[in-house]
């Protein structure tokens, strides 16, 4: 990675501002998956080891309509990083004006403040300016360690570095030394899989790994498109008829390289309650019944289509595994990548469902990387330059 990261500045008594992601789920104010607010605690310690001023972090969270909303606020973050950093955690009710900079002038030295939700200013989104230059006033450099938000060009990303030197934190420097690693030189056999919905959403993903992986094995709902494509039956089955063309074109070029499931577990309804069966792609759905997973022998297929992958990138789920008769294809592949990792493979999960899929596994712990942002991720393995990471200082 050519971008400076913290390792490359002296943050001694300086105020650092600090972009992380704290858009976590909170049920009834109780976070139910601090993943991402662990991820930021590497960096957060590293900064606070060089004795800074001040620690300034602010973040989005969820989706408010540009105005703030009790729903949508940070304060519940605050007492679970405290909890994590191992030093007191302050929280401003607002992210500018006379409520931020009150918190930060009670702010003890060395001390850290989260600010509340920057999306609750209808600028945030829209990169203004003026927002941008008030956030830069909470410090004297600026640090983005969200790579989760690093595709979006917004106030808290990009517009602050306009007015502050900008370096990386080490998860974004982890995040990217991974996945760029992955995409420009990885070891080979290189095998990629993708899953979700729909082959639209990523088709730029498809042609952009066909250029660069050996093998890319598809999943997921999408698989159901080129199955169309190919002439079979699929009952009632979710598939883009607009994408049938794409999903052609994408075959022939592919030359080989595109593996898609044989055999499917189907049911009759999207229940927990599913009666289900397992049917072969080349005899059909039967009407009134969908696919929702890939069946064992697609498994079979896909575990020896890796068995000599060296690295190995997962963006999206094989099934609807959220349903409990659906989820056996999407946890198999899981433990596929753990198998590889432990003979010495890089397995990279593209954050997003895959990476809620692993930890429902249980094999977190034995995947390389499992990165933090699914939208990031997936523009990377498109190829794209992610605004929030062209905005930092080289090298």
């Amino acid at each position: 990675m050519n971008k400076m990261t913290i390792r490359d500045v002296d943050l001694k008594g300086k105020r650092v501002l600090v972009r992380v992601d704290f858009n976590v789920p909170v049920e009834n104010g109780v976070i139910t998956d601090d993943t991402r607010i662990r991820a930021a605690v590497p960096t957060l310690k590293a900064i606070l080891a060089q004795q800074p001023k001040s620690v300034v972090l602010m973040s989005h969270f969820g989706r408010p309509k540009g105005g703030p909303d009790p729903k949508y606020s940070l304060a519940p973050v605050a007492p679970a990083l405290a909890a994590l950093l191992g030093v007191d955690v302050a929280f401003a009710p607002d992210a500018i004006g006379e409520a931020a900079d009150l918190a930060l002038a009670n702010l003890p030295e060395g001390g850290v403040l989260l600010l509340e939700n920057t999306r609750f200013h209808a600028g945030e989104e829209k990169n203004d300016p003026v927002l941008a230059e008030q956030l830069a006033k909470h410090g004297d450099i600026f640090v983005n360690d969200a790579f989760g938000s690093a595709h979006r060009a917004h106030s808290s990303t990009v517009g602050v570095t306009q007015f502050l030197p900008s370096v990386s934190g080490l998860l974004m420097e982890k995040e990217l030394e991974y996945l760029s690693t992955a995409l420009e030189n990885p070891k080979r056999p290189f095998v990629a899989i993708l899953g979700g919905a729909k082959v639209s959403d990523k088709i730029a993903v498809i042609e952009s790994l066909l250029g660069k992986c050996d093998l890319l094995l598809i999943g997921g709902g999408m698989a159901n498109t080129f199955f169309k494509a190919q002439g079979h039956a699929l009952g009632s089955s979710l598939v883009e008829d607009t994408a049938l063309d794409t999903a052609r074109s994408l075959m022939e070029r592919a030359a080989g390289k595109l593996i898609l499931p044989i055999d499917a577990v189907i049911g009759d309804q999207f229940d927990d309650d599913s009666q289900t069966q397992t049917i072969q792609i080349a005899d059909g759905v039967p009407d009134g019944w969908a696919i929702y997973d890939i069946g064992a022998a697609t498994v079979a297929l896909f575990a020896q289509k890796l068995s000599d992958a060296q690295t190995i990138v997962w963006n999206g789920p094989m099934g609807v595994f959220e349903k409990k008769p659906f989820a056996a294809g999407t946890t198999a592949v899981a433990h596929l990548l753990a198998e590889r990792t432990r003979a010495g493979a890089i397995t990279i999960i593209g954050g997003g469902d895959s990476a809620a899929a692993v930890e429902n596994a249980g094999v977190a712990d034995q995947i390389t990387h499992i990165s933090t942002g699914g939208g990031a991720s997936l523009e990377m393995l498109e190829g794209k330059v992610l605004p929030g990471v062209a905005a930092l200082k080289d090298r």
